[in-house]
C-alpha cells in the first residue's frame, strides 16, 4: 500500500478522534453527522477513509443534503454511490428506516383518533420521506380505541392502489368496527384528487354493507394535510 492510502486510514488518525472512541470517550452526542454514519458504514475504500466517504454519502442528493438526504435515496441511488456496494446500501436504508420508525414509536393511547389533526401529526413524520403513495389503514374498536395501523398497498408516484377488498379483509380479521384510511401525495401537495374522492366514496358503501365504518380519509402533503372527514366528503 502506497504512503498516500496509508496517511487515508483511521488508523493513522490521533486515538482520541477517532469516530468509535471519540464516542465512547466522550459521548455519542459529541461526533458529526459523517463521524456517526462512519460508524454505521464501519469502512472506507482504497482511495478514502471511511469518514470522507460518509461526507460524500451525505452530499450525494441533488436536493437534500446532509442527513434528510438519506431519506430520499433508493437502493439503486446509493448504489451510484462511488464506495457504496450492497451491504452498504442495506445499512443505509435501515438506519433511514430506524429513524422513521423512530419518529412513529408512541403509545398507542396517546394517538387522539377524534382529532384529524392529531392523526396526521402522528403520521406526518413517518409519510414525509415516502417517494410513492402509501395507503396506510388504522383500525378502531367499537370503544373507539386504536387496534392496530397497517400500510396497506404501495403505489406509483401519484396514483395509490387502494383494495376495499384487502382493507375490509384486515379489518374483519381484528374485529374493527371502525376504519380511518391515510394517503400520502409524494408531491407534497394534499389536495384530494378526483380518484380520492371516488375511492373515499366506493370504501363508504363496501363498509356499509359490512358494518364497518369509514371515520375519516386524510390525505397527507409535506407538513401539510386534508380531511375529507372534514371537507363533508364522509357522512
Amino acid at each position: 500500500m502506497n504512503d498516500k492510502n496509508e496517511a487515508l486510514k483511521i488508523s493513522n488518525m490521533d486515538h482520541s478522534e477517532r469516530p468509535r472512541e471519540k464516542a465512547i470517550n466522550m459521548g455519542i452526542e459529541t461526533l458529526s453527522d459523517s463521524e456517526l454514519l462512519s460508524i454505521i458504514l464501519g469502512s472506507g475504500n482504497s482511495d478514502e477513509n471511511v469518514i470522507t466517504l460518509a461526507q460524500r454519502v451525505l452530499n450525494s442528493h441533488e436536493v437534500h443534503k446532509g442527513l434528510l438526504g438519506l431519506n430520499y435515496m433508493s437502493y439503486h441511488d446509493l448504489m451510484n454511490i462511488r464506495g457504496i456496494g450492497r451491504a452498504k446500501a442495506c445499512q443505509l436504508m435501515a438506519v433511514a428506516e430506524l429513524s422513521k420508525r423512530m419518529s412513529m414509536v408512541r403509545k398507542n393511547s396517546d394517538i387522539n383518533l377524534s382529532s384529524p389533526e392529531d392523526i396526521a401529526k402522528h403520521f406526518m413524520q413517518y409519510c414525509r420521506f415516502l417517494t410513492r403513495e402509501n395507503v396506510i389503514v388504522i383500525f378502531v374498536s367499537a370503544s373507539n380505541d386504536l387496534i392496530r395501523w397497517e400500510t396497506l398497498s404501495e403505489g406509483t408516484v401519484n396514483r395509490s392502489l387502494i383494495s376495499p377488498r384487502e382493507i375490509f379483509i384486515e379489518a374483519l380479521r381484528c374485529d374493527a368496527v371502525n376504519i380511518i384510511l391515510i394517503h400520502n401525495h409524494p408531491s407534497g401537495n394534499p389536495e384530494p384528487s378526483e380518484m380520492d374522492i371516488v375511492v373515499t366514496r366506493r370504501i363508504i358503501e363496501a363498509g356499509r354493507m359490512l358494518g364497518i365504518g369509514l371515520l375519516d380519509h386524510i390525505v397527507m402533503g409535506d407538513g401539510t394535510y386534508v380531511s375529507l372527514n372534514e371537507r363533508g366528503y364522509i357522512k
